[in-house]
């Protein structure tokens, strides 16, 4: 199986691309919502590409190589580096040196057919498809991408990027690979011209915070790190039509509610319970919302900077474990309800009045939903990926807090979403009894999707 597969990779050394042309030199500062400490970080993507005789004798990476020169002509704060402008309470600013991005090509002595039928994080050998260049990895002074392309025995590749995640969310990160896919299929301009304008989510004068906001609460860790960092599992979970019925079925009053919200509700039930908190201290759910369309008007298309909140739900951790699930969709459903155009420009008064603050993570578990980003339609050349978004879960300051619904289709061919998973050992195994119980198929435990721990 994939998650035993062992491969050696053969790297070239990295190298600057910058853009193809001359590029402004200037200062662009980011928005209040970018530049918050729970965004200060990097985020790894992967992108799986199969052989395509169309393409043949064509070297992917040098391809995509090129492709990215010439989409920093219209990207190009992504060619330069992040600073923190003096006596301006931490605000990032990016340096547009047009330095470039880091790139690296490779090769590994293994087809794409080897990692199996399966493909989902975690993907064995990831630091070797992504290597992290000893230097590359901070947030200031640092490349802002980092990509690599992994050519394989079969005629496929891998493309692996790393984003300072300051500087885009998803949906801007695949604007920016949509870019870079038409520029490789020979186009000179991007469909969707970038739009930089952080100005519109900075701070208002003066500041007003209008919520509540306790996803930003400072919550002191009593009892201890709730994720040790020495024995972690990664699985993925895989939740089709006939898991989210089943999830369905066991709330009353659901049929109104998302596959978003009903999966949610389902897994923060399961992994606290998993967990063992202790059953007063309060447990937190954290759903990251785009609020693109949630102004009036709507951010501009081309926008590519952060664009979401991170709504909270909170409950003591007795309540939650011994209440229905539908205790825990209620909670859900009406944190994603509180995201507004108010709700976002409060965030970002709360970012200047407060210091920047980084989201609670202690007894915290924060969602993102990655079935509409577009990840799966980024065309370089060989077609759609057969494998394109989240390369690990648990990503970000703290391992084990965030996971990612990721769109996949499995072996009999359906449809449904693929979710890693990041606990320690022993509650990954409490994890999968807790879903056991309640994905129960005509009194037997259905068995879950599971790709086991490296």
């Amino acid at each position: 199986m994939a998650g035993s597969l062992v491969f050696k990779v053969k790297r070239s050394q990295p190298e600057l691309v910058a853009p193809a042309t001359a590029t402004p030199r200037e200062l662009k500062l980011l928005s209040d919502i970018d530049d918050q400490n729970g965004l200060r970080f990097q985020i790894p993507t992967i992108q799986f590409y199969k052989y395509d005789p169309s393409m043949h004798g064509k070297d992917p990476a040098k391809v995509i190589k090129e492709a990215v020169a010439k989409a920093l002509v219209f990207y190009y704060p992504f060619a330069g580096r992040m600073r923190e402008l003096a006596g301006a309470g931490r605000k990032l600013v990016v340096d547009c040196t047009g330095e470039g991005v880091l790139f690296i090509e490779a090769d590994a002595d293994v087809r794409l057919a080897d990692f199996g039928d399966a493909l989902q994080p975690p993907f064995p050998c990831l630091e070797e498809l992504l290597f992290d260049v000893p230097g590359s990895g901070g947030v200031l002074h640092c490349p802002l991408l980092l990509l690599q392309v992994t050519r394989l025995k079969c005629g496929g590749f891998i493309f692996a990027m790393r984003l300072n995640h300051t500087m885009a969310d998803a949906a801007g990160l695949v604007q920016f690979m949509t870019a870079v896919g038409e520029m490789a299929r020979g186009a000179t301009v991007p469909s969707v011209p970038p739009v930089w304008r952080r100005e519109i989510l900075n701070a208002r004068n003066p500041p007003l915070v209008t919520f509540a906001h306790r996803e930003y609460d400072h919550v002191e860790d009593t009892k201890g790190t709730i994720i040790p960092l020495d024995d972690m599992a990664h699985r993925s979970f895989f939740f089709g039509p006939t898991e989210i019925s089943a999830i369905r079925r066991v709330i009353p009053g659901a049929s109104s509610s998302s596959t978003f919200e009903l999966l949610t509700a389902c897994l923060w039930r399961c992994r606290t319970r998993a967990l063992q908190a202790d059953p007063e201290e309060e447990v937190r759910i954290i759903c990251i919302v785009n609020a693109r369309s949630k102004f009036n008007p709507p951010l501009p298309s081309g926008y590519y900077g952060n664009g979401f909140a991170f709504p909270v739900a909170v409950a003591t951790a007795g309540k939650l474990c011994a209440s229905p699930l539908g205790y825990a969709l209620e909670l859900v459903k009406k944190a994603k309800k509180e995201v507004t155009e108010e709700y976002l420009r409060s965030v970002a008064d709360l970012m200047v009045t407060r210091g920047r603050p980084h989201f609670t993570v202690v007894r915290a578990y924060l969602v993102s939903d990655l079935t509409h980003a577009g990840f799966g339609e980024v065309d370089v050349g060989w077609g759609k990926p057969v494998y394109g978004g989240a390369a690990k879960g648990g990503v970000g300051a703290i391992p084990g807090v965030a996971s990612f619904y990721i769109p996949f289709k499995n072996k009999a061919g359906e449809l449904g979403i693929v979710v890693p998973i990041c606990l320690p050992a022993a509650a990954m195994d409490r994890f999968v009894k807790e879903l056991d119980s309640i994905l129960l198929k005509q009194d037997q435990p259905y068995k879950t999707f599971i790709t086991s721990a490296l």
